[in-house]
């Protein structure tokens, strides 16, 4: 039962595996099945074992943790955990088609030649043929992080619920800088069409709808103040484009606001087939530091990088310039020193 496991440092440095991986293995949740306790997992487990109450109106303070010191084991995964939330809760889980996970710091992947015609074939004729070779280039993957100082004293006595959304705040504005090398790959060579005039006008977004043949648009990616004209367009507000808090456009396509988009770019994509998200860790944290209560200087971090999957499945509007036309290149405000940061 959960209320016999031995928390120690170790469970951390397990070889492949996450603290709570390594909890469950310890106590399976599925012996749960059928109790109150069959929603929580094995963290929330030792929350509920120590009586941390990380919410609600009679939320812990972070002193808490420490009460003992199997419990202060618990305190690195909820900082983690509080940061990786952060991190999953921006755009990256929208616009990425799969998630790969490398060993290296570099990753080659494969890349699909698909370019002849589907058609029919006449009998005894050779099919036409897709092919699957390895990629030339590799995605060097970069290093994300912050260093958070913050000494035990500030902050023991600060209510979980409210230290736990100072570290969200950290994840978002952590995985935000990861979204601006995504957002440089796929605008990289990408192929689209141009605005008919120097402002952004619905037709437009129909040309760039019009752009995709085999794949749909099912995502746009606009500047927050590309996304607002956007927004505020009459076809849009006539078609009753909110739902569930998402604007999605009569094309049928959902509206992203991405502070990492250019404001001469509008980035169309076919989400299931655009973006692979390619990293060696997850969140990375020194978790003895954490645990001895030394959290004068904690770091986290993450290693990943983006490479386009499929070419068809991204397309890109620009918008007209009044001095001339741009190019299809990378993002004008900062994505492209980002890229350069990715592919070293």
């Amino acid at each position: 039962m959960y209320n016999d496991i031995r928390l120690e440092k170790g469970l951390y440095n397990l070889s492949g595996k996450s603290f709570t991986a390594a909890l469950e293995e310890l106590d399976p949740s599925a012996a749960y099945s059928g109790t109150p306790l069959e929603n929580l997992d094995a963290f929330e487990r030792q929350l509920k074992r120590f009586n941390i109450r990380i919410n609600g109106s009679d939320c812990d303070c972070v002193e808490k943790f420490f009460s003992t010191t199997e419990s202060a084991v618990l305190f690195p995964e909820f900082v983690t955990r509080s940061i990786r939330k952060g991190f999953n809760e921006t755009i990256l889980g929208t616009i990425c088609a799969v998630k790969t996970v490398c060993s290296s710091g570099q990753y080659l992947g494969c890349e699909l030649d698909d370019t002849d015609e589907y058609e029919t074939t006449a009998q005894a004729a050779l099919l036409p043929e897709a092919t699957v070779t390895e990629s030339e280039t590799a995605v060097t993957l970069a290093k994300y992080g912050r260093l958070i100082s913050a000494s035990y004293e500030a902050v023991r006595h600060q209510r979980l619920d409210v230290f736990g959304v100072m570290l969200r705040s950290i994840g978002v504005r952590l995985a935000a800088n990861v979204v601006n090398q995504a957002v440089t790959v796929l605008a990289a060579d990408a192929q689209g069409t141009e605005t008919e005039e120097t402002t952004l006008a619905y037709s437009d977004l129909a040309n760039l709808y019009g752009c995709f043949t085999d794949f749909d648009m099912t995502t746009v990616i606009a500047s927050p103040d590309n996304a607002a004209l956007i927004a505020a367009m009459k076809e849009v507000k006539e078609c009753n484009s909110v739902q569930n808090g998402r604007i999605v456009l009569p094309l049928g396509a959902e509206l992203i606001k991405c502070a990492s988009a250019s404001d001469t770019k509008i980035i169309g994509i076919d989400r299931s087939f655009a973006l692979e998200f390619i990293t060696s860790t997850d969140l990375v944290m020194e978790t003895d530091k954490l645990i001895d209560r030394q959290l004068d200087q904690i770091t986290v971090s993450i290693t990943c990088g983006f490479k386009k999957i499929t070419p068809d499945a991204v397309k890109v509007l620009t918008i007209k310039s009044a001095g001339g036309n741009d190019d299809n290149g990378g993002d004008d405000n900062n994505g492209g020193d980002n890229a350069e940061q990715g592919q070293e």
